[in-house]
């Protein structure tokens, strides 16, 4: 088991104008661990990596780097370097300077930051780039020698805050790959700030869940996307039917008029739920073999599925499938036991 780096304990921050903007948050982030801050804008994601960072101080709590309290130490007595989404790279250093100057800051002697420029060359695959104007680049190389500069310093920990937001969408997506293999390699920890769920799905060992200034849940990608705790992590992550039910007993459940069996247990008996079903994860079926049964309202075509709403007893569903039902069209609608989540009533 890999021991923790960072531990955030009992964390609340509260800006001069009196508005709280995390409460009491605790989170462990262990050595060589790529953990992403995954929330909606004001959320407290970005105040927690600048905590961690040195760049605020906590009104409460205390922050340890290795089992030592180092609240009052600044940015740079931290082993811990951070890229911004602005990448403030120097516009008057070619590629090689931006990446040397921290090294030339600690008086490296120059033989040694060669080797190491030209190494961060290679991992961010700049490498025949040394020499061009910092200008000269589009946003995805910019963002790579802001990475190589930051981790030519050889952090412990690296900070991204919301590093890929001014990139396009294909470039992004190339990106994450590239980010989620760089950190792989150099075998430091990565904590990253984003508000795209596809982004943090994609790249991270661990996703905490921020809302309102609060850890809402931390788990696995996995773990996140198929078992939420709170309707509002549910409807984050992805798209998803939420409906009331009836826990029966465990891994039985009642909703929409009928009984399920589903794999969820310890709610107790006759217990007021509310049932999470990803949109994917409903089968069309016929009307006459379908678990439930309702009208095609609408239907999307999505590029890789359709998506459609189909209208059973006042409820409306949300389907994701590569089969298309005409609108005005019944179909019956079939839930495996492994599909259906249960949630406690109003989490």
């Amino acid at each position: 088991m890999s021991q923790n780096i960072i531990d955030l304990k009992n964390i609340t921050k509260i800006f001069d104008d009196e508005t709280l903007v995390l409460d009491n948050i605790n989170l462990y982030i262990r050595k060589n661990e790529f953990l992403t801050l995954l929330g909606p804008s004001g959320c407290g994601k970005t105040t927690t990596l600048r905590i961690i960072g040195g760049f605020e101080y906590p009104t409460e709590g205390d922050v340890f780097f290795e089992g030592k309290r180092i609240n009052d130490l600044p940015p740079y007595k931290r082993q811990i370097n951070t890229v911004f989404q602005k990448y403030a790279l120097f516009p008057h250093m070619n590629i090689f300077e931006n990446i040397a100057f921290g090294l030339r800051i600690k008086k490296m002697p120059e033989k040694e930051i060669k080797i190491k420029v030209e190494e961060m060359l290679q991992l961010v695959g700049l490498q025949n780039f040394a020499k061009r104007s910092v200008e000269s680049l589009s946003g995805g190389q910019q963002q790579r020698v802001a990475i190589a500069r930051a981790l030519v310093n050889e952090p412990e920990v690296l900070l991204l805050d919301e590093p890929l937001g001014a990139l396009d969408l294909k470039l992004r997506k190339g990106m994450q790959i590239e980010l989620k293999k760089i950190q792989q390699e150099v075998g430091i920890t990565f904590v990253y700030v984003t508000h795209d769920q596809e982004e943090a799905l994609t790249m991270s060992d661990t996703i905490a869940v921020m809302n309102e200034g609060k850890i809402q849940q931390i788990g696995t990608p996995e773990d996140i996307y198929n078992e939420p705790k709170t309707a509002f992590i549910a409807d984050f992550i992805g798209e998803s039917n939420i409906v009331k039910g009836i826990m029966i007993r465990d891994y039985l459940v009642e909703f929409a008029n009928r009984t399920f069996e589903c794999v969820d247990k310890d709610f107790g008996e006759n217990t007021e739920v509310e049932v999470v079903v990803r949109p994917e994860d409903i089968e069309i079926t016929s009307a006459e073999t379908g678990m439930l049964k309702g009208e095609v309202i609408t239907s999307t075509f999505k590029g890789v599925h359709y998506e459609m709403i189909v209208k059973e007893n006042g409820r409306h569903w949300m389907i994701h499938s590569t089969d298309m039902a005409p609108v005005g069209s019944y179909i019956g609608m079939n839930i495996g036991p492994d599909l259906i989540h249960i949630m406690e009533k109003g989490a």
